[in-house]
C-alpha cells in the first residue's frame, strides 16, 4: 500500500503551495530543504550516490518536510533548529517508497523507472537502506542547528518508534490481504501504523526539536495520525478514479497485489453473493490486471464505495482539524489546517 470523491476531484497540490507562499519565512525553508536534498549526494561518483538522487529526483510536493517545520512554527518554536530533519524526513519517506515499489513489483515512480527497475532490486535495497540512514543523520544534525541535546534524543524516539510502526503496518497488511478478511477495523489498525507513522513523527519531531510543550506536541500528534488515515483513504480512491499518468504509477498496482483497500472493503460489504465473487475474483491475481481492475470499478460504482470511501476520508480529516484546536491561534496553526484539507483534495 504505496503511500498514495468522485473521479472530477480537483488537485490539492495548487492549493498546498499557496498556503507555503503565504509565509515569506515557510517558503525560504521549504527552498533550502529543496537545495540541501538535490546536493546530499551530488559530487559523489558513486553507484549510491546516483541511486539515492535518482530516487530523490524530481522532488515531490515535499509534505512531511512541510509538516515537520510547520509544527515547530505552531508551537512558537525556531524551525531552523529541525530543519536538517525536515530534509531527513523526506530521505526516510523515499526510502519507504522504494521499498513499496519493490514489495509491489511498480516499476515506476512519479512518471519515471522506479530505483529498483532502473538499477536492480539488491541495490535499490541498499539505496533505500542508506535513505534511511540519512533521515537518522538529518536528526543527529539538529544539534549543530541549535536544538537542545535531549530534544534531539526526544525526536530520535518518536522516529524510531514510528519507523517501528510503519514496519509492524506493512507486515500487518500482508497477513490481512492474505487472509481475504474484508473488515475495515483492521484496515484503519494497519493504515494508523504503516501511514500515518511517518506523519506523527513529522509533526511530533518538528515540535519537539522546536521546543515545543508536551500537550502541544500530543496535539500535533493526534492531527498527524488522523490526517495520515485520511490521506491513506483518499490514496485508495485514487487507481480506480485518476489514470496512471496522473497517479504517477500503475493504477493496476492494487488490483495485481491483491490489496484489501477501503473501497474495495465496503463494495464487499455492501454485495449479494454475486458482487464478491466478482471483487474475489478480481483480487485473485489469475487474469489480466485491467480486465481485473475494470471488473471491479463496476462493483465499486455499483454499491457507491467510492463516494462512500470519500465520507470516510472527510471523517478523518475532521478529526484532524479538530485535534489542531489544542494549539495556540497562530497563522501556522490555520496553515496545517489548509494543508490537511488540499491533501485530501489531491489527485495524487
Amino acid at each position: 500500500m504505496s503511500v498514495q470523491a468522485n473521479e472530477e476531484a480537483p488537485s490539492g497540490e495548487a492549493e498546498l503551495a499557496g498556503l507555503i507562499a503565504d509565509s515569506q519565512e515557510l517558503t525560504g525553508l521549504i527552498g533550502e530543504v529543496r537545495s540541501r536534498l538535490a546536493g546530499r549526494w551530488a559530487g559523489e561518483p558513486s553507484l549510491l550516490a546516483r541511486m539515492c538522487a535518482h530516487a530523490l529526483t524530481p522532488p515531490g510536493k515535499l509534505f512531511r518536510p512541510i509538516l515537520l517545520l510547520e509544527s515547530a512554527l505552531a508551537v512558537g518554536g525556531d524551525p531552523r533548529w529541525a530543519l536538517p530533519a525536515a530534509v531527513g524526513a523526506e530521505s526516510g519517506h523515499v526510502a519507504s517508497l522504494v521499498h513499496d515499489d519493490i514489495i509491489d513489483g511498480d516499476d515506476t515512480r512519479r512518471g519515471r523507472p522506479a530505483v529498483h527497475a532502473a538499477f536492480g532490486v539488491g541495490d535499490a535495497i541498499v539505496a533505500a537502506d542508506a535513505l534511511i540512514f540519512d533521515l537518522f543523520a538529518g536528526l543527529a544534525e539538529c544539534h549543530a542547528e541549535g536544538a537542545p541535546a535531549e530534544r534531539v534524543v526526544a525526536a530520535l524516539a518518536v522516529v524510531s518508534r514510528c519507523g517501528v510502526d510503519l514496519c509492524r503496518g506493512q507486515s500487518l497488511e500482508t497477513e490481512f490481504c492474505a487472509g481475504g478478511r474484508f473488515d475495515h477495523e483492521t484496515y484503519l489498525h494497519m493504515v494508523r501504523l504503516k501511514t500515518a507513522a511517518l506523519f506523527r513523527a513529522a509533526c511530533e519531531c518538528g515540535a519537539l526539536l522546536a521546543g515545543g510543550d508536551l500537550r502541544h506536541v500530543r496535539a500535533l500528534g493526534r492531527y498527524a495520525e488522523h490526517l495520515g488515515v485520511a490521506f491513506q483513504i483518499r490514496d485508495d480512491l485514487l487507481p480506480y478514479t485518476g489514470s496512471a499518468a496522473e497517479v504517477g504509477k500503475p493504477d493496476t498496482s492494487d488490483v495485481r497485489n491483491g490489496r484489501l483497500t477501503l473501497p474495495v472493503i465496503i463494495a464487499h460489504q455492501a454485495s449479494g453473493a454475486a458482487g464478491r465473487a466478482v471483487i474475489e475474483a478480481a483480487l485473485s491475481g489469475s487474469g489480466d490486471p485491467a480486465t481485473a481492475r475494470a471488473d471491479l470499478l463496476d462493483v465499486l460504482r455499483g454499491t457507491g464505495a467510492l463516494t462512500a470511501t470519500a465520507d470516510w476520508a472527510r471523517r478523518y480529516l475532521r478529526f484532524a482539524l479538530t485535534a489542531l484546536h489544542a494549539l495556540p491561534i497562530s497563522a501556522s496553526r490555520a496553515r496545517l489546517g489548509g494543508y490537511a484539507e488540499a491533501a485530501i483534495g489531491r489527485d495524487r
